[in-house]
């Protein structure tokens, strides 16, 4: 099965491009899973977000829709001795969309700067026994990592590859098609090399319109994926100016020629209830 959306939803651009001009934000996510069967949670890097925002988001979508969720930055970015305890917040954090049934996955993305070395493979290794078995990805940027070394590593550890397509810089990882656990994973961030290394403007990094070819350049990896796996998650991360939204529907619309039946539709339209439904006991709506 394939699981296809983008990386966030909440884009205020995205109004005209893809939601309705007149459409209230309140409304953009049940707008959102009537085209797309998941999504990848991007603001959970920037900060721990209460469980409660994660219980409406999981009462909000149709059974069936599977949300993943990037690993805070303290886990890959700032990483220092308060880790373990970040990760058990984090962990916490998102515990109502697992209790839901609607967690794909946790995806760790890592920058640049973190290369293949015994440290950071012992990082990752801390990273894995704290999530227990939830299932996590990946996502390495320095081309240190394209070895296959790395996939017997990622393998024994029950961590997944996150496959990307970005600029084709020497430093950054190749668009390889590989899985190292049951399930795969693809982000496309474009291919914006005129701006990908610009500062202070980094969202002009995932300016990019993906072409029909270019789409179609990755449809016998994600054949050779989804013969391998039992669930593939793509999403298009390439968001500036609603960009991500338009490339995922022409990229269904491939999958769907290729691979009919692939691509499983929630049963049913969103929810439209507000966040301000009853929440379960222990979790209030206010931050901690």
């Amino acid at each position: 099965m394939i699981y296809l959306g983008t990386s966030g939803f909440k884009y205020d651009e995205w109004r005209g491009s893809f939601y309705p001009p007149e459409l209230s934000p309140r409304d953009w996510l049940n707008f959102y899973c009537h085209r797309f069967n998941a999504l990848e949670i991007n603001s959970s890097y920037y900060r721990l977000l209460h469980p409660a925002t994660y219980y409406h988001l999981g009462r909000k979508v149709p059974s069936g829709f599977l949300f993943t969720v990037k690993a805070y930055r303290g886990l890959t970015h700032q990483i220092g001795p308060q880790m373990k305890e970040e990760l058990k917040a984090f962990l916490e954090s998102i515990s109502p969309l697992r209790e839901a049934g609607k967690l794909g996955c946790v995806v760790a993305q890592f920058p640049t700067s973190f290369h293949r070395s015994p440290a950071a493979l012992s990082h990752l290794e801390l990273i894995r026994d704290g999530c227990a078995d939830i299932p996590l990805a990946v996502e390495f940027r320095h081309r240190s990592w394209a070895t296959q070394e790395t996939f017997d590593f990622l393998r024994l550890h029950r961590l997944g590859f996150v496959c990307v397509d970005e600029p084709a810089f020497p430093n950054l990882m190749p668009p390889l098609a590989v899985a190292t656990a049951d399930f795969a994973y693809i982000r496309f961030h474009g291919r914006n090399y005129q701006r990908w290394w610009e500062s202070g403007e980094e969202k002009l990094r995932y300016d990019y319109l993906y072409s029909e070819a270019e789409l179609e350049e990755w449809m016998p990896r994600i054949e050779a994926l989804s013969a391998h796996t039992h669930r593939v998650f793509i999403f298009m991360n390439n968001h500036f100016g609603g960009k991500a939204a338009i490339n995922a529907q022409m990229l269904a619309g491939l999958i769907e020629a290729k691979l009919p039946g692939s691509i499983p539709s929630p049963p049913g339209a969103c929810q439209s209830q507000s966040l301000q439904g009853d929440l379960p006991l222990g979790l209030s709506s206010s931050p901690p």
